[in-house]
C-alpha cells in the first residue's frame, strides 16, 4: 500500500504583496500564483485588486487588469481553466451575498461579467469550488437564507451553467467544506452546519448519483474552512477551525495544524507526517487561501495568508510537498 507523506517549507516573498488577509482565495496557473478578495478586520473587503505571486522569482506584482473588474469581498472562491481564472460568489461590505461570476484571461489580463443574479447558482459566500479541464463546481456556502447543500457546474465551454441532483438531507448546508474533484467524483468533505462535522459525501459525475462515504483509519476531528487538494486518488486536507469561537465570525476559534490524507479507493484516513519538527511550518489556522501547486519539481499545496488562534490575519506562504512511497 503506498503511504503518503510530505514536509513543509516556508516560501521567501518580495515586493508588495495583498498584505495579511482572511477569507481570500488563490488560484495557480503556471508559476504564478494568482490572489483575490478577503479581509484584513472581519467582515470588512479589503480591496479588489489582483495581486500576482511568481514562485520562480517569489516577488509580488499588481495585475493591470481591464474590464469588468469584481467589487471588494470576502468568503470568495476561485478556479482556473486552461488559461482563465473564474471568481465566483462572496460577500460584500453590506454583508450581501453575491453571486455573479466573473472571468480573468490571464493572455490579455481582461475581466468580465459572465453571469449574474437569476443565472447560475443562488447568493452565497464561503462555499467551495474546485474544477477539472471544463468545468467549475460550486457547492454550499452561506446563502441568503441559511446554509446550502446544492452543487453547480458551469461548463466553460458552452458558457453554461447546470444543477446537479440534491444530495438529500444526509447532506446538510454547510459553509466552509473541502471540494475537490478526484476519481471521476466530487467529494465533499467536512464543513460547517451549524456546528463543525465530520460527514464525507461523493457524487458520481458519470451517473449523476450521490453517496455518504463512510470513511475509517486515522479520521480528522469534525473541521471547516480548511485546506484541500487531491493528489491522484488523494484527498490531502491541512488545518481548519475545529471548534468555533462564541464571538462567531468577529472572533479565532480553536484551529487544526495537522495534514491528513483520505484514501479514495480504501476510503482510510492517514495522519501525516509533516516534518512540523524541521521548522517551516505554518501552525494552526482557518480560512486561509489554498491551491495545488507545482514548486521546484514536487507536487503539493500552497497556503497563503489565513487567521490565526490569536485572531491576527496572516501574510506568509507555506509549501507542502507531497509524495508518497
Amino acid at each position: 500500500m503506498a503511504v503518503v507523506h510530505g514536509s513543509w517549507a516556508k516560501v521567501d516573498q518580495k515586493g508588495t504583496g495583498p498584505g495579511r488577509r482572511s477569507s481570500h482565495a488563490i488560484t495557480i496557473l503556471g508559476q504564478k500564483v494568482y490572489v483575490f478578495g478577503g479581509e484584513f478586520l472581519p467582515r470588512v473587503p479589503v480591496d479588489n485588486k489582483l495581486y500576482v505571486f511568481d514562485l520562480e522569482t517569489q516577488s509580488w506584482s499588481v495585475a493591470e487588469a481591464s474590464g469588468d473588474t469584481p467589487p471588494p469581498r470576502v468568503g470568495v472562491t476561485m478556479a482556473v481553466v486552461g488559461d482563465t481564472i473564474y471568481v465566483f460568489g462572496g460577500r460584500d461590505g453590506e454583508h450581501n451575498e453575491l453571486n455573479e461570476l466573473y472571468s480573468f484571461d490571464t493572455k490579455i489580463n481582461k475581466w468580465a461579467l459572465i453571469s449574474k443574479d437569476d443565472v447560475g447558482p443562488p447568493h452565497r459566500s464561503y462555499h467551495s469550488t474546485t474544477a477539472d479541464d471544463q468545468h467549475v463546481y460550486i457547492f454550499g456556502g452561506c446563502g441568503v437564507a441559511g446554509r446550502l447543500n446544492d452543487l453547480w457546474a458551469f461548463d466553460v465551454v458552452d458558457s453554461k451553467w447546470e444543477k446537479f441532483p440534491s444530495p438529500g438531507e444526509n447532506c446538510k448546508g454547510r459553509g466552509g467544506p473541502g471540494l475537490v474533484v478526484a476519481q471521476g467524483k466530487i467529494w465533499v468533505v467536512y464543513g460547517f452546519a451549524g456546528e463543525e462535522v465530520d460527514d464525507v459525501h461523493s457524487f458520481d459525475l458519470a451517473h449523476k448519483t450521490w453517496a455518504q462515504v463512510e470513511t475509517s483509519g486515522q479520521k480528522p476531528t469534525a473541521r471547516s474552512v480548511f485546506s484541500i487538494v487531491s493528489y491522484g486518488k488523494h484527498i490531502i486536507i491541512y488545518g481548519g477551525e475545529i471548534d468555533p469561537s462564541d464571538l462567531g465570525h468577529m472572533g479565532a476559534g480553536k484551529f487544526s495544524s495537522e495534514v491528513y490524507a483520505l484514501d479514495t479507493e480504501t476510503l482510510a484516513w492517514q495522519k501525516l507526517e509533516d516534518g512540523a519538527d524541521l521548522g517551516g511550518h505554518p501552525g494552526p489556522r482557518g480560512w486561509c487561501a489554498f491551491s495545488a501547486a507545482w514548486r521546484g519539481g514536487q507536487e503539493g499545496l500552497l497556503v497563503y495568508g489565513g487567521n490565526s488562534p490569536s485572531n491576527d490575519r496572516l501574510d506568509d506562504i507555506f509549501f507542502f510537498s507531497i509524495g508518497q512511497n
